[in-house]
């Protein structure tokens, strides 16, 4: 049987109310009957509701340990559902869970589910399964590039426009203008545009700082300028190919708005098999660009030592109906970890994943992937932003010699060779404030999970730190 923890759980879970109500009907005894299967594989019971009779037959089959079957006869449209949220915990808890044969009906479905598995492995052995190119039709996608193309000419007028203009002359028409011009770019198939534009929308029409809105925008239009350059050549290349194939290679396909399928990543070798993953910090915002909660974690390969991302994004209209990831602190082991297209973190994704507990030998490893150079570093970083399009906020695992305070109050880290970056809060949710709360042995020696920042006006580099690993733990400063 897999290891089943409520972190875990939690994971499962479709959304907090869930949690809380499976973890309710765990406490409150609710449960009847708690049983499994000979073969230990399968877990199921009987759940009361308010009348007489039992009212939810909940079950979870492991017979696939990193990917298992939840089943409930409620009527819930969540899932997993409360019933079989509560089943687990009473497992995790360490309940008695009687011997008993799989009821009938819960047998033939797994009967019909290891008959389908079946087909499938031998259509692969066979061959009849081999993954076979996706057809494509070659006549609209060209007329989606030749108006994705269109789409970024009228962009370019648009900004010309405003250039020419100047910002200091921009008024509410201007605005409204930019608005309508968000609005078409979603037709012309380019999201990517949609978000640039409503981010430069956003930092417009903030009255606060008309100075500071001024040089953000100037930045902000240096993105889109970027973004019309390579997007145009690109699209130019796939139209003179005669296959119209995507880039592999960099992350320009998701600013055109392609969103990659995990079988078109398979199919260009972006996956890693078996692999295992530590979540080093989380954090959920709220994307008004997008029009979008995200939420985001950082997780570290302990064979490679790289530091990924994953991140779902919650639309504003279907925020209510969607799952909300959380803090994850356990080791997940995946069987087949996808790759996207891009640099120093690379966004992943898992159909499936298994827990276990993170041990000390994990910490070592963690530790050990740290950068030793901050020169080394900072020069990795730098060659990304160059790139316009590429991430402005780059994650880097670090180690720290010593965590000080200079004489004005400054917090900066210390590499072996005496090198130092300042750390300095980025994101909204602060974190150096919690440094001094720390003890000693939090501010020598350690790794720090930092994210960094170039200041255009100064030209440095600075660091918000995310996470602290000391000899014996990992702490989380933002989760």
């Amino acid at each position: 049987m897999l290891e089943i923890t409520d972190t875990w759980i939690d994971s499962l879970a479709p959304n907090s109310a869930a949690i809380k109500n499976g973890k309710d009907l765990n406490k409150k005894g609710k449960y009847i009957e708690l049983h499994q299967s000979e073969d230990e594989q399968v877990l199921f019971g009987l759940c009361a509701g308010s009348g007489k009779n039992p009212y939810a037959a909940p079950s979870a089959d492991f017979v696939t340990p990193d990917k298992p079957v939840m089943r409930c006869s409620c009527p819930s449209r969540q899932f997993p559902c409360k019933h079989v949220l509560g089943l687990l915990y009473a497992y995790a808890e360490g309940k008695p869970f009687t011997t008993a044969p799989v009821p009938e009906d819960l047998a033939a479905k797994r009967e019909k589910a290891e008959k389908r598995e079946e087909k499938k492995a031998k259509e692969t052995a066979t061959g009849a399964a081999v993954n076979k190119p996706k057809k494509v039709n070659k006549a609209a996608l060209k007329k989606k590039i030749m108006a994705q193309l269109e789409g970024l000419d009228l962009l370019e007028r648009l900004t010309n426009s405003l250039i020419r203009r100047g910002l200091g002359t921009l008024d509410a028409k201007d605005l409204k203008t930019i608005q309508e011009h968000v609005k078409q770019m979603k037709s012309h198939y380019l999201s990517g545009a949609q978000i640039q534009l409503r981010k430069l929308q956003l930092i417009l029409s903030d009255g606060k700082d008309q100075e500071k809105a001024y040089s953000l925008a100037a930045e902000q239009l240096a993105v889109v300028h970027a973004f019309i350059k390579k997007g145009r050549a690109h699209l130019n290349v796939r139209l003179e190919d005669p296959e119209l194939a995507l880039d592999h290679e960099s992350s320009i396909e998701e600013w055109l708005g392609h969103a990659w399928q995990l079988s078109e990543l398979k199919e260009a070798g972006l996956v890693l098999p078996e692999t295992e993953l530590v979540q080093l910090s989380f954090h959920s915002c709220d994307d008004v660009s997008r029009q979008e909660f995200a939420d985001r974690g950082y997780w570290m390969n302990l064979h490679n030592g790289e530091v990924y991302y994953t991140v779902q994004y919650r639309p504003y209209k279907a925020a209510k109906l969607m799952r909300e990831e959380d803090s994850f602190f356990e080791v997940a082991t995946v069987p087949e970890l996808y790759l996207y297209p891009g640099e120093l973190n690379r966004r992943v994704r898992y159909e499936s994943m298994a827990a276990r507990a993170i041990t000390e030998q994990d910490i070592t490893h963690i530790r050990k992937a740290a950068a030793k150079s901050y020169a080394e570093v900072a020069k990795k970083v730098k060659n990304q932003l160059k790139n316009p399009l590429s991430d402005p906020h780059p994650v880097v695992l670090l180690y720290a010699e010593k965590i000080v305070t200079d004489a004005e109050g400054k917090l900066f880290m210390a590499d072996l060779q005496g090198d130092t970056l300042e750390l300095r809060d980025i994101l909204e949710d602060g974190t150096i404030h919690l440094l001094k709360f720390l003890q000693e042995n939090n501010l020598r020696e350690v790794a720090v999970l930092g994210m960094f920042n170039h200041d255009s006006h100064s030209g440095r580099l600075t660091v918000q730190p995310l996470s602290i690993v000391n000899k014996q733990e990992l702490l989380r400063l933002i989760y």
